[in-house]
C-alpha cells in the first residue's frame, strides 16, 4: 500500500486521531483531563515528552537511605511536568508473594542464599520487572523507578543489560549515607513504628533497627561501575557524584532535579496575606489595612507559639531537647505580603522576595462583574467553564501559566533545609499546595485559604501530611477567602471530588466573636490521594 495512502489512513482513525480544538489552551490539543499535569508544556500521540524515549531509574541503596522519599519526590515532581511515571516498589512484590503475616526466609537476601530462597526471590524479581515492561510498552509509560535494595555490583549489571534488551535506558540512582545522625533520623522517622519496637525508647529501636539491616543483608557494594550510568547522592544531599549520565535531556532535568532534593526533615507553612486599604487589585500595589497589620502580629505570633509547642512535643518523644529548626520566611513582590512579614522581620527572621510568586494576572476582567463579564465575553466564559484551569481571559493568565512561573520556586522549596514560611496570594498558595499534596489539576482553581488559617505541611517518606493551624481573634469580615481573582464561579462539576486536603476551604463563619477568639488546636488533615507506593513498616527492601 501507497505510503502516504497509509499514513493518512492512521492520521483520520480514530485511535490515532488529535482531537479538534478543544478551546482551552495552545498548549494543550487533547481534553483528556485525568492525563493533563499541572505544569504539562505539550502534548503527544504517545504520551512520551521531551523527545525521550523510555527511561528505568534504578534505586540502589541500604534501607533507612532515604530512597523511597527520593522516589516518591522524584515522581511527584515528573507528574508534575506531564512524564508519565510510576513507582515499582519491590518489597510490595514480596509481601503479594509471601501473603499476609508471611516472612521471608532468614537467607533471603544472602548472595549464597538456599535454593527454596532463590528461588523465591527470582519469582518476585520478575514479576516485578514484567508489570514494569507491561507498563512501558503497552501503557505508553515513560519513566518507570524501581525501588529496591540491588545490593551487588553483579546483580546491577545483570540488570542493566535486561533493561537494554528491552530498549530501556537505565539510570542507576545510588543514596549513600554514612553519616550515623542521619541513618537514626531516618530510622527513626519511618522504620520504628512496627510493632517489633512498640513503646521503645525511639533512639534504641533505631540502633536496633539499623543492627537488624547489618544482619540481614551482610553485603552490599556501594556504585563503582564505571560503564554504567548512575548518580550517587551523598549523604541526604550534600554531595553528589556522576558517571556516564549522558543519554538525553529528560534524564538531565532528573539529575538537575536530584540536586536540589534532601531527604532532612523540614516543615513548610502556607499563610495568606493581610488585607489591604481600599479594594484588593491585582494592578494596584496597596499596603496593608489597619486590620491587616494587626492581622500580621497575630498571625505571627500564633506561628511562633505553635513551632514552640512542637519543639515541646518532639523533645518530650525523643527524652533529650530537641532545637528549634531555622524559619525562612518568602513573599512575593507585591507591598501587602512584605509589610506581612515585617512582624517577623522584626524579630530577626531572613525574609526574602520573589518576584514569581505574584499573584495570578486576571486580565481585563479584573475589575467586572459576573453578570459584565457574561455579557461582554460569552465566548470566554464557555471555556472558562469547560477548564478552569487551562483557560486564559484576555490578558490574563490560566492557572497552568502560574504553574510554570513557580517551577524555579518549588525547585527551590524542594532545595531548602531550614522550615520555610510563605506569605502570598490565594492563587500561588493553591498551586504550590497542589504540587506538595499531589492534587489533580481540576482541583487547584477550588482550593480555597482562608486568612484565618496557618497550612504546615510535613514531609513525609511515603505521603506528605499538613495541618490547619487556628488564627484566633481575627474580625470574620475578611477571614474567608479572597475575592475571585475572576468572578466567574468555577463549575461545582469540578468540586466534587474532594482535594486531598478535604476541602481547604471557607470554614462555616462563627456565630459570635466570642467563636472567633476561641483557640482552637491544630487540626491534622490526611492527604487522601492515591499512594504512589504502600506504606509498609520494618521494610527491608
Amino acid at each position: 500500500m501507497d505510503t502516504l495512502l497509509t499514513a493518512e489512513i492512521a492520521a483520520n482513525a480514530p485511535r490515532y486521531r488529535r482531537k479538534s480544538s478543544t478551546f482551552i489552551d495552545g498548549i494543550h490539543d487533547v481534553t483528556d483531563q485525568d492525563n493533563m499535569a499541572p505544569a504539562q508544556l505539550y502534548s503527544t500521540m504517545s504520551g512520551r515528552l521531551f523527545h525521550s524515549g523510555r527511561i528505568a531509574i534504578v534505586m540502589v541503596g541500604l534501607p533507612a537511605r532515604g530512597k523511597t522519599h527520593i522516589c516518591v519526590s522524584m515522581a511527584r515532581y515528573l507528574q508534575w511536568l506531564g512524564v508519565k511515571t510510576r513507582i515499582f516498589h519491590l518489597g510490595d512484590y514480596r509481601r503479594a508473594t509471601v501473603g499476609e503475616g508471611g516472612h521471608v526466609p532468614q537467607d533471603y537476601f544472602y548472595p549464597n542464599a538456599s535454593p527454596a530462597s532463590t528461588m523465591l526471590r527470582q519469582k518476585i524479581l520478575k514479576k516485578c520487572r514484567e508489570d514494569i515492561y507491561a507498563w512501558l510498552n503497552h501503557e505508553n509509560g515513560q519513566v518507570a523507578i524501581y525501588d529496591a535494595v540491588n545490593p551487588t555490583a553483579a546483580g546491577r549489571r545483570a540488570l542493566a543489560k535486561e533493561f537494554a534488551k528491552h530498549d530501556v535506558q537505565t539510570l542507576f540512582l545510588e543514596s549513600y549515607v554514612d553519616d550515623e545522625e542521619i541513618l537514626k533520623e531516618n530510622a527513626r522517622n519511618v522504620k520504628i513504628h512496627s510493632p517489633d519496637f512498640d513503646g521503645m525508647d525511639p533512639d534504641e529501636a533505631a540502633e536496633r533497627y539499623l543492627k537488624r539491616i547489618e544482619t540481614k543483608i551482610p553485603i552490599f557494594e556501594t556504585m563503582q561501575e564505571e560503564e554504567l550510568n548512575y548518580v550517587k547522592m551523598i549523604n541526604a544531599g550534600q554531595a553528589f557524584f556522576y558517571n556516564n549520565v549522558s543519554f538525553n535531556y529528560l534524564s538531565h532535568r532528573i539529575v538537575f532535579y536530584l540536586t536540589n532534593l534532601h531527604i532532612k526533615a523540614r516543615t513548610t507553612f502556607f499563610v495568606r496575606a493581610g488585607p489591604a486599604e481600599g479594594e484588593e487589585s491585582y494592578k494596584s500595589d496597596a499596603p496593608l489595612s489597619e486590620e491587616g497589620r494587626s492581622y500580621a502580629q497575630k498571625m505571627t505570633e500564633t506561628l511562633l507559639r505553635h513551632r514552640e509547642q512542637e519543639r515541646k512535643t518532639n523533645s518530650e518523644q525523643a527524652g533529650h531537647e530537641v532545637p528549634l529548626r531555622p524559619l525562612a520566611v518568602w513573599t512575593s513582590t507585591r507591598l501587602r505580603t512584605i509589610q506581612t512579614a515585617e512582624p517577623l522581620k522584626v524579630q530577626g527572621y531572613n525574609v526574602r522576595q520573589r518576584s514569581q510568586m505574584s499573584q495570578i494576572n486576571p486580565g481585563v476582567c479584573e475589575k467586572l462583574s459576573e453578570m459584565a463579564i457574561r455579557r461582554l465575553y460569552p465566548e470566554e466564559v464557555e471555556k472558562h467553564e469547560l477548564d478552569p484551569y487551562h483557560h486564559r481571559y484576555p490578558r490574563a493568565e490560566s492557572y497552568h501559566d502560574l504553574a510554570v512561573r513557580l517551577e524555579p520556586i518549588i525547585l527551590e522549596l524542594e532545595r531548602e533545609q531550614n522550615d520555610v514560611l510563605i506569605i502570598a496570594h490565594e492563587s500561588v498558595l493553591r498551586v504550590l499546595y497542589s504540587y506538595l499534596m499531589h492534587c489533580r489539576p481540576m482541583e487547584i482553581p477550588k482550593l480555597k485559604f482562608p486568612r484565618d488559617e496557618i497550612i504546615e505541611i510535613i514531609p513525609a517518606a511515603y505521603q506528605n501530611e499538613a495541618k490547619r493551624i487556628h488564627i484566633p481573634g481575627l474580625d470574620p469580615q475578611f477571614t474567608p477567602g479572597s475575592p475571585e481573582d475572576i468572578r466567574i464561579p468555577v463549575p461545582s462539576i469540578y468540586s466534587s471530588n474532594l482535594p486531598p486536603i478535604d476541602g481547604i476551604s471557607s470554614p462555616v463563619e462563627p456565630s459570635s466573636m466570642d467563636n472567633v477568639l476561641t483557640t482552637r488546636p491544630p487540626e491534622k488533615v490526611v492527604n487522601n490521594a492515591k499512594e504512589m507506593v504502600a506504606d509498609k513498616v520494618a521494610d527491608l527492601d
